[in-house]
């Protein structure tokens, strides 16, 4: 059996000072919240539409990445008129109203994944996958080939997308 430790003389539970609840206006107060990163570092970022949360989930992306992050992002925005952002799946979203999306991209431990969703109509076709229709590139740190990324993005927004639809994606016809 244990024995109980003897109180110390003078300690009493009433003889502690009480912490308020509140924050006193000397205490600071907390900073902004900083994104979770998930496996291989991909940001935790509640899905929502618009610049805003694709931005929140750039400014997370760990190291270089958020550098290649920065740059898909600018490049995007400068070949595709009408543009359409949202961040789902954990991903940020690239898509056109009416049309869907066509471009995705995902933080993994060694590269930053660019998803094509109509990959196979792209030409030249990106290198991964080999599903129906989806291809993919991955981009290593310093090895983004932003001219061979301009041509996909024209072409891959100019054919009829994906769209969401009950948490699944769906070929646009």
């Amino acid at each position: 059996m244990s024995k109980a430790k003897p109180k110390a003389k003078g300690t009493s539970r009433a003889s502690k000072p009480r912490q308020s609840a509140t924050r006193s206006k000397s205490q600071p107060r907390a900073g902004p919240k900083v994104a979770v990163l998930l496996s291989g570092g991909n940001p935790q970022i509640a899905k929502a539409d618009g610049d805003a949360p694709v931005q929140a989930y750039i400014a997370a992306m760990p190291g270089w990445k958020r550098d290649i992050g920065k740059r898909l992002d600018a490049l995007i925005v400068r070949n595709v008129p009408n543009l359409r952002k949202a961040v789902k799946w954990n991903s940020p979203m690239y898509g056109i109203e009416g049309q869907g999306w066509f471009l995705g991209f995902h933080v993994f431990t060694h590269c930053v994944k660019v998803t094509f969703f109509q990959g196979t109509s792209l030409r030249p076709v990106p290198p991964g996958g080999t599903g129906k229709d989806a291809r993919w590139i991955d981009i290593h740190e310093d090895d983004l080939d932003e001219a061979q990324m301009a041509t996909w993005i024209k072409q891959a927004s100019s054919i009829p997308g994906w769209e969401t639809g009950n948490g699944s994606f769906r070929r646009r016809t």
